[in-house]
């Protein structure tokens, strides 16, 4: 029925088709594209980490906010270190006082030596008494100043200005030093891919990439490769001018040159379907003929829409093109 069907057609076709008489076909050199998702993450991925162990008093940020280098976004606290700095500030009053007495027996020494009643060994012993305890007084007052510093250091800072992917701790929350208390993603977006291992020596750096995303298509470059396999996948990483950023680890339709064949291709317009056939206008000896067709996949080349047609046509006929 199908070449019943194909012979009406043929036979119905007027035998003074108005067509120009295109080239005739030669096999022409196309990209075979491999379809895989990729991955849209971000360059930088770090963790803010707390310098201290304590409680989470403050928490000013949640996943998908935005933060500069340096923002405050938690604060930790450590009850012991007011303790601490209590001890040390006694300890420092205790010393002064020593030193306000110390001071006044020097004084009353050495007028008792400008009068013979005392010895220059009792003086100097005074003195050594008075300079022991102002370097007591110094180590505490150093002591202080790193407990203080080690208080500001209860501040949670973000390391990068970027947006905040992920925040595991809550507030009045008891965490260790070190402990991460916000991940942040920063330093532009970027394309991550992996490829099966066996289309590794066709993946070239730099060649155009095909990407569809939510935002439509767009075109990308093939920034990096990496050599190591996992998996049996060859990570690579995709630069993309305008790429979404809204979620990151979104997974994205892209489509890879990984070879390329030869290919007979018409122009798309050279195509016409009747009941369902696809037929293409062969010229011959003046004469024009319909020759029915199987087309294939699309491709644009030199920004004509051409179709690699799979059977019906072989090279050296010349296709009409109306």
């Amino acid at each position: 029925m199908r070449s019943l069907l194909a012979a009406l057609l043929l036979s119905a076709a007027p035998l003074g088709v108005q067509a120009q008489e295109g080239k005739p076909l030669a096999p022409v050199t196309i990209t075979e594209w491999k379809a895989v998702y990729g991955q849209i993450e971000t360059k930088d991925r770090i963790a803010a980490r707390a310098r201290i162990g304590g409680t989470v008093t403050e928490l000013d940020v949640t996943e998908g906010d935005t933060v500069t280098a340096g923002q405050k976004i938690a604060t930790v606290v450590d009850e012991k270190i007011q303790f601490q700095l209590n001890a040390i500030d006694a300890q420092i009053k205790a010393y002064q006082a020593q030193l306000e007495n110390a001071q006044t027996e020097l004084t009353r020494g050495k007028d008792l030596m400008s009068r013979g009643v005392s010895t220059n060994q009792q003086v100097d012993a005074l003195q050594t008494q008075v300079d022991v305890l102002t370097n007591q007084i110094a180590s505490g007052d150093a002591q202080r100043r790193v407990i203080i510093e080690q208080a500001a250091e209860g501040d949670v800072l973000a390391p990068i200005a970027g947006k905040v992917l992920d925040v595991p701790v809550t507030k009045d929350a008891v965490i260790q030093p070190g402990e991460a208390v916000a991940t942040l993603g920063g330093g532009g977006f970027f394309l991550r891919l992996a490829v099966p291992e066996r289309f590794a020596t066709t993946l070239k750096q730099g060649a155009p990439i095909d990407i569809e995303s939510t935002a439509g298509a767009t075109v990308g470059k093939l920034a990096k490769i990496y050599p190591l396999i996992q998996n049996g996948r060859v990570t690579a990483d995709v630069e993309v001018s305008d790429l979404p950023d809204s979620f990151v680890d979104a997974r994205v339709l892209v489509r890879l040159p990984v070879g390329t064949r030869d290919a007979l291709m018409v122009p798309a317009a050279a195509i016409e379907t009747r009941a369902g056939l696809d037929f293409v206008t062969v010229t011959r000896q003046g004469a024009s003929e319909l020759r029915t067709v199987v087309p294939g996949e699309h491709q644009t080349i030199d920004g004509v829409d051409m179709v690699e047609i799979l059977s019906g046509l072989s090279a050296g006929d010349a296709v009409a093109l109306k």
